[in-house]
């Protein structure tokens, strides 16, 4: 199966359950339905009520599929900016630690959108969510997150950006992001 071709009813999902309502302060919480890892692959959803936000984060060293399963969601990515040959190191960096990232992707996306695929150096290696809809987004990473190989998820906020309103400035912060994980098993449908 195409992964274009995947529906939230694949999932046994839809837009009534309580994974796309705000918590009981109305607060919108993200949930992930986690049901697969191995040492290659993860694979889980991400369910956001309406306005919910997954911060600007990234995704090292790993490739990334993601496809919006039902609802909608801004998406806002960069890559990191390489140094030009012999202009060193200091020509992307800041002496406060910030890094310049090119803006790769800022539009909203749908169900009917295609699968978006960031790789380790391109594709909007770092992207942000900001559910405009109750959404769900199915997220295959490979390899997965794994601390002891250098593959930690780090969090990042714009501090500043050039005048082409495509290169800004990433700083990388402390994670405040929450969300609760249910741990599912898949069954297969013959």
């Amino acid at each position: 199966m195409h992964a274009d071709a995947v529906t939230p009813q694949d999932f046994g999902l839809d837009a009534s359950m309580p994974f796309f309502r705000g918590d009981p302060d109305g607060r919108p919480k993200v949930t992930y339905l986690h049901f697969a890892e191995c040492p290659e692959f993860t694979m889980g959803i991400f369910c956001l009520p309406m306005s919910a936000v997954i911060p600007l984060h990234n995704h090292p060293g790993m490739t990334v599929f993601s496809k919006i399963l039902l609802g909608s969601m801004h998406i806002k990515s960069y890559d990191w900016v390489k140094p030009q040959a012999g202009a060193g190191r200091q020509a992307t960096r800041t002496p406060d630690g910030a890094r310049l990232a090119k803006l790769k992707t800022d539009a909203v996306y749908d169900a009917s959108s295609e699968t978006v695929v960031l790789y380790p150096e391109d594709g909007g290696n770092l992207h942000r969510f900001t559910a405009t809809a109750p959404c769900a987004v199915l997220d295959v990473m490979g390899p997965p997150y794994c601390h002891d190989q250098g593959r930690d998820c780090s969090y990042y906020r714009a501090v500043g950006s050039d005048s082409d309103g495509q290169h800004f400035w990433l700083r990388e912060v402390p994670c405040s992001f929450e969300m609760d994980t249910v741990e599912l098993r898949p069954k297969i449908r013959k």
